[in-house]
């Protein structure tokens, strides 16, 4: 199941794509406390010390030396020592201290220190908002539980290099380097034991609903009923169900729906593709309901998929990420 579980990922990870934007050290002494705005998904390695993450739709969470935490859905948080001071905007310091020949920064008072190597990044296919915002609002990799392991202290040293001393082709090596992490980051996540995690990842570490997951994937166009999803993860009808609806947060045929509808967005993002044949392919009887269904899913047309951006799923997406009431990480 280990290796169903990491095709999985494979999958959607070879369509979603990412690009790394930047790596940079940081220096932060007590008090101390940093706000990123909402836009770039970003990744911490906690190299020394301590410290508290608040992301504007999830709780709080600690990270200790060692620690790794990832924010894939860009929605803006809070990074501090916990202690309550007043938030720093880290564009503000980064325009202010990153030169040329060095990406770090300093920040703080006198106290207990903080290190950490820091990463911003985007996911880059405009069809797969949807995977995205499922992800959890703050992925934290500890090391206690022996999850990193040397693999983030290779990738940190690499990261650190390319930080303070920025040398020819250094944004395609960190650009490289934040791909490796981020999949690394996502793989280790989907590998523990987070059957209680909602969302296509969390789900990834249910055996039984991994398996009707895999066969969705290595056959998407097939005409898949309840009944033989439920066979294939070892489940009556009743229980695959209310456990694939539970974890994914979507029932397995509207899943299965809106896979082909992504997988359709690809393809029609071909110079030669044609509306019809690409309906057929993904198992729609008429160009008339495949549109249909593809705009209720893009917020676009199929024949503006090759150029248009899914604006109704982006708005969607950015709903789910408001802040919680009563909360602020301004």
């Amino acid at each position: 199941m280990l290796a169903a579980r990491v095709d999985l990922l494979s999958q959607m990870l070879a369509l979603i794509r990412l690009e790394g934007e930047l790596v940079f050290a940081a220096e932060l002494t007590q008090p101390w406390a940093l706000r990123f705005g909402p836009g770039s998904a970003y990744f911490f390695v906690v190299l020394e010390g301590e410290l508290t993450v608040l992301a504007a739709d999830g709780p709080p969470v600690r990270a200790v030396t060692g620690d790794l935490v990832m924010l894939p859905r860009g929605v803006g948080h809070l990074l501090s020592d916990g202690g309550g001071s007043a938030a720093a905007a880290v564009s503000q310091l980064m325009s202010e201290q990153f030169t040329t020949e060095q990406l770090s920064l300093r920040h703080g008072g006198e106290g207990t220190r903080t290190r950490l190597i820091a990463g911003a990044f985007h996911f880059e296919n405009e069809s797969m908002p949807w995977v995205v915002s499922s992800l959890p609002a703050v992925i934290h990799i500890p090391k206690a539980g022996g999850q990193t392991a040397r693999w983030v202290e290779g990738l940190a040293h690499f990261m650190m290099v390319e930080a303070q001393e920025v040398h020819p082709g250094s944004s395609i090596m960190i650009s490289r380097l934040i791909d490796v992490l981020v999949i690394r980051i996502l793989r280790t996540w989907a590998q523990t034991e987070k059957a209680g995690n909602s969302g296509w990842l969390g789900a990834l570490a249910d055996p039984r609903i991994s398996r009707a997951l895999k066969a969705i994937h290595d056959e998407p166009f097939r005409r898949w009923s309840v009944v033989e999803l439920a066979h294939v993860a070892g489940m009556s009808r009743s229980s695959f169900a209310e456990r694939f609806s539970a974890l994914v947060k979507e029932a397995p045929l509207s899943y299965q729906s809106r896979w082909r509808l992504t997988l359709a967005f690809g393809m029609l993002r071909q110079a030669d593709s044609r509306v019809s044949d690409v309906a057929r392919q993904v198992g729609y009887d008429s160009d008339a309901a495949f549109s249909r269904a593809f705009k209720a899913q893009f917020g676009i047309a199929p024949v503006h998929a090759r150029l248009a951006t899914p604006t109704k799923l982006q708005r969607e997406t950015a709903g789910r990420a408001t802040d919680e009431p009563g909360r602020s990480i301004s």
